[in-house]
């Protein structure tokens, strides 16, 4: 299995916004208004650009909502659970 760069998708209090930041550096990538905003129509896809990733999902309350790998054919095929 190849290592995917590692990204959060959260809520930033203190700006009001969700924020798209990578798990490593801790640099943001993308911010967006809403949720809603940076999970439809690929917005999360194109904000990764070319090197994909996987994206942990958070609800407002910071609990991980979903998780999702972009592309998807760079989505693991055997996972325990």
């Amino acid at each position: 299995m190849e290592n995917l760069p590692k990204y959060t998708l959260e809520f930033d209090d203190n700006k009001d916004k969700w924020v798209l930041e990578h798990d490593k550096t801790g640099k943001v990538v993308k911010s967006f208004t809403t949720k809603e905003q940076a999970t439809a129509g690929g917005a999360l896809e194109k904000a990764l650009g070319s090197d994909g990733g996987s994206v942990k999902i958070q609800k407002q309350n910071g609990r991980i909502q979903e998780e999702r790998t972009y592309p998807r054919s760079r989505d693991p095929r055997k996972s325990k659970g």
